[in-house]
């Protein structure tokens, strides 16, 4: 008796924060779509940024609160994505490269989409969600991979792989109807019509603009690389600051390995990066389109996060491993719930990208699982001025030597843990 008069009152205070949200006319289910972007920092329009094109995204953040301090927990897809979408910081689920399946150690746990799937939910995937050749099998009724027999660790590329396929910008004919992100929209519009009488949640993963960087012509045209400039901070060749530890700026794993990058070269590949973002949003915007074309997004819980930052030239660094420097950590984050009482603002204090589970958790009346990490965004999408005194932590490197980031309102700590530490 005690226990379900517990569920009950647990049941109303997540029912009243809600309604408080958003008001009290939204007694059907919310649907979640989820849109991710890889190796997207906040280089969009509505970050400020005085060259990038980003309508699409820009619209997004007009209708509901952007994030002006949001961080993921490890610069690097698969700890940064895996933290996400099971609510945990990389040092609980162990998830430190891009190798490890978090199944292998944790079976037991249950990811987001696999929670919404598990409360109802239509649960469906298009494009990168977890990493690449890296899926939960439980968590999608479409969409998803089927289940590695041992969970076996990825094979990484070898050095002149990386090199092959990242040092060069590749331009892609018409609308760029031959590439897989093009596609991944097309499957998107297709689920939303397949899903209008059922609840869904539904992840959108760009690959773009992960190196290396891609658009049509039309995209490139955009931008004039004579315009653009370097950042105050550029150098040819990787190498941290003054003052800080050597380790901090390690050697560049996508673009310009293991040669230096002339002033020309670096404005072209920043064009091309740039180009490669709008394409990017051009994409996201089919999708958004298709959701107001259908009229869900009345009841649709948009959100968009980028999986990581990344360097563009600044201490001489062309990728994102191993930075816990902002231009590493820092992500986009914008979260759009319908009638919510916040629509174009800014909430300014730290958040974390595991904050994102259970917040959509309790936006969609659905109780978290237990052991998540994250906490509930929903104050600051009431009131972007609520107090928030939740630090954010960002991890890089592995067990043996692992620096650590701290960001608060008014500090930012970084310090690099090793054996000799302890």
């Amino acid at each position: 008796m005690r226990l379900r008069a517990v569920l009950i009152i647990s049941a109303a205070l997540i029912c009243g924060c809600v309604t408080n949200l958003i008001g009290a006319g939204a007694a059907e289910k919310l649907n979640v779509l989820f849109l991710m972007s890889d190796d997207m920092r906040p280089a969009l329009g509505c970050y400020g940024h005085p060259l990038v094109q980003s309508p699409n995204i820009d619209a997004l953040a007009q209708s509901g609160v952007r994030f002006d301090r949001a961080y993921c927990q490890y610069p690097l897809c698969n700890p940064s994505r895996t933290s996400l979408l099971t609510g945990r910081h990389p040092t609980t689920t162990g998830v430190l490269d891009n190798t490890i399946d978090f199944r292998a150690a944790h079976p037991e746990w249950v990811s987001l989409p696999q929670h919404f799937k598990n409360n109802g939910y239509a649960s469906l995937r298009c494009g990168k969600i977890f990493h690449g050749g890296i899926d939960d099998a439980f968590a999608w009724d479409q969409g998803g991979d089927p289940p590695r027999p041992d969970n076996s660790p990825r094979k990484r590329p070898d050095a002149k792989q990386r090199v092959a396929n990242s040092d060069r910008f590749v331009t892609l004919e018409d609308d760029g109807q031959s590439h897989g992100d093009y596609n991944v929209a097309d499957r998107a519009i297709r689920y939303l019509n397949q899903l209008q009488d059922r609840p869904f949640f539904l992840a959108c993963g760009f690959s773009k603009p992960h190196s290396p960087p891609t658009a049509p012509k039309k995209f490139l045209d955009m931008y004039d690389a004579a315009k653009i400039k370097l950042p105050k901070t550029f150098a040819a060749v990787p190498a941290a600051p003054k003052g800080f530890p050597g380790v901090s700026i390690t050697r560049n794993s996508d673009l310009f390995i293991d040669r230096p990058a002339s002033e020309e070269e670096a404005r072209m590949m920043l064009r091309a990066y740039y180009a490669s973002v709008s394409w990017t949003d051009w994409n996201i915007g089919r999708v958004m389109r298709e959701l107001d074309r259908l009229k869900l997004r009345e009841k649709t819980v948009v959100v968009f996060w980028g999986d990581h930052g990344y360097h563009l030239g600044e201490f001489g660094k062309w990728a994102k491993h191993g930075s816990l420097y902002e231009l590493g950590t820092r992500v986009p984050l914008i979260v759009s719930a319908p009638m919510a009482k916040e629509k174009g603002k800014t909430a300014t204090g730290p958040v974390q990208a595991l904050d994102i589970y259970p917040t959509l958790c309790e936006l969609c009346g659905i109780a978290s699982p237990s052991g998540i990490e994250g906490h509930s965004l929903l104050p600051l999408l009431a009131d972007v001025n609520s107090k928030w005194e939740y630090p954010a932590y960002s991890v890089a490197g592995n067990a043996a030597n692992l620096g650590v980031a701290v960001r608060t309102r008014r500090v930012v700590r970084q310090y690099i843990r090793c054996d000799a530490d302890r």
